[in-house]
């Protein structure tokens, strides 16, 4: 008797084992999933860049493009009137390996934040030296370098992704756009030769 009960008593405990098994397998299983279902998603505003070489300077534009995502941009999620990192997340920049001329006004090689102030007839861009900022957070107007102003061309067609462009023009001269719903703003710009 005392056999069967041992026996019983041992057959009792590994199928408690088991099932204990079978159990912290299933909460294994459940964290894995949830774990795959945590991984980072692809962001909503990719880091990318724009470049080119004008003339002997290499100009190279480093930024966040954000989406339309059927929202509205301009006077809605991007405020009128007021300073914007010109893209998302970290201040967009601008290096460039040579002097430029950007709207009369000296440029020296270097990196700098390009902010700007968007309005309905017209826009400002703010070059600042404060590059390495989160968007404009710790953006102060003593560190501008320049500013000026520009017309906003009105697309008719959306451009769902903001997206920079450095284009060249020839004879040391290129130009600055940046695009995004049914805006582009552009500005010329030289190689301070």
């Amino acid at each position: 008797m005392k056999r069967l009960l041992i026996i019983f008593l041992i057959a009792l405990w590994a199928i408690s084992c088991n099932t204990d098994s079978n159990s912290n397998q299933h909460q294994h299983e459940s964290h894995a999933s949830e774990s795959e279902s945590t991984e980072k998603k692809p962001s909503l505003s990719p880091h990318t860049s724009a470049m080119a070489m004008i003339g002997d300077a290499h100009v190279h534009i480093d930024y966040s493009s954000p989406r339309v995502r059927d929202r509205i941009i301009w006077g809605g999620l991007v405020a009128y009137d007021n300073v914007w990192v010109t893209g998302a997340h970290n201040a967009t920049w601008i290096q460039t390996n040579k002097d430029l001329m950007i709207n009369g006004n000296h440029l020296n090689a270097g990196k700098y934040a390009i902010f700007t102030i968007p309005g309905k007839e017209e826009w400002t861009v703010i070059i600042n030296k404060n590059w390495e900022q989160h968007g404009k957070d710790e953006y102060d107007q003593a560190d501008d370098v320049m500013r000026f102003t520009v017309i906003p061309e009105l697309l008719e067609e959306s451009k769902e992704e903001l997206t920079f462009e450095v284009v060249d023009s020839g004879n040391n001269k290129g130009t600055i756009s940046m695009t995004w719903e049914k805006v582009r703003i552009s500005f010329p710009f030289e190689v301070h030769l």
